[in-house]
């Protein structure tokens, strides 16, 4: 397990692999709380595919529990964190799609009705498992894309947080309900919203679970675009496309120099950039990107 923990950035042999981007107590904390709640056995709510042909890179994670508008109960919960390591240990994975196949929800967030049935321990161990799902999702080496058409309340919300990006249709809703259930948010919503809206949107928002439409979310940075209802994947697919055209080791070593410098002082931040940096200096995609502009063609990169 520790294993599968430390290729959340599994990187090509030609540079120097990533360890987890948790600290190494977190490590644990996260194996033992994934073994909470997985096992082996499939899920019925969340699939895995890859995009074929010129889209291989580009791999989707779909959600589809209609019965409860995606709610997030334990057989999801396995699914997300089966998939996420999957697509951990793929290195031929260049960008995640997160989606969902029910019309009109993305996720309703936490599936109430099993929930009333769960103990006080039981609740907490379902949440801080969610809460350290979420982080690893957070940490993959890829650029995640949240695709939102309707519903993301809660937890799903949550989720759509982890990722780098956001694209929503113009009648998605998207909140965090839980003061209104006497809860709040446990699954980073308190910590990772502010980061993207600025503490006194996330204050308000949190305080008093309001729901905001798609356009809102936009003025406020909470999506990074809001399309017509129901061109949402579209739209991520257009961006996805563009990212997998890309040097896959330039992306990952610039998600690795935005994340990780942003939590420490500029001065360590740049020495990281120039780590970064160095990692894309000896690879055949770099000559292969010098080639391709001498000869006027698109390049075509291999990871090497």
């Amino acid at each position: 397990m520790v294993a599968a923990l430390k290729a959340v950035c599994r990187s090509p042999r030609h540079y120097k692999p990533r360890t987890s981007a948790f600290p190494e107590s977190q490590q644990w904390l996260y194996i033992a709380r994934r073994g909470l709640i997985l096992d082996q056995a499939p899920s019925h709510s969340v699939s895995l595919h890859r995009l074929s042909d010129s889209d291989s890179g580009i791999v989707e994670v779909s959600l589809e529990r209609p019965e409860v508008r995606n709610a997030i109960g334990k057989d999801m919960l396995r699914g997300l964190q089966n998939t996420f390591e999957a697509i951990s240990k793929d290195s031929s994975a260049n960008v995640l799609m997160i989606r969902s196949k029910v019309p009109k929800v993305f996720c309703a967030g936490a599936d109430l009705k099993e929930r009333k049935m769960m103990s006080s321990s039981e609740v907490r161990d379902f949440v801080n498992t969610l809460r350290a799902t979420f982080s690893f999702l957070e940490v993959l080496c890829i650029p995640t894309i949240a695709v939102i058409e309707g519903a993301a309340l809660g937890g799903g919300l949550e989720m759509a947080l982890s990722c780098d990006l956001r694209i929503c249709g113009e009648e998605a809703v998207m909140g965090l309900p839980e003061t209104g259930l006497a809860i709040i948010p446990g699954a980073g919503g308190t910590q990772r919203l502010p980061r993207i809206v600025g503490k006194a949107f996330a204050k308000e928002l949190i305080f008093t679970g309001r729901k905001i439409g798609g356009r809102e979310a936009m003025s406020i940075g909470l999506v990074n675009y809001c399309v017509p209802a129901g061109e949402a994947h579209l739209k991520a697919l257009e961006i996805a496309r563009n990212i997998n055209e890309k040097g896959p080791i330039a992306v990952r070593m610039a998600k690795k120099a935005i994340d990780e410098g942003l939590v420490v002082h500029k001065t360590s931040a740049l020495a990281l950039e120039e780590e970064c940096y160095e990692q894309t200096l000896n690879t055949n995609d770099r000559l292969e990107a010098l080639a391709a502009f001498a000869e006027k063609r698109k390049p075509r990169y291999t990871g090497d």
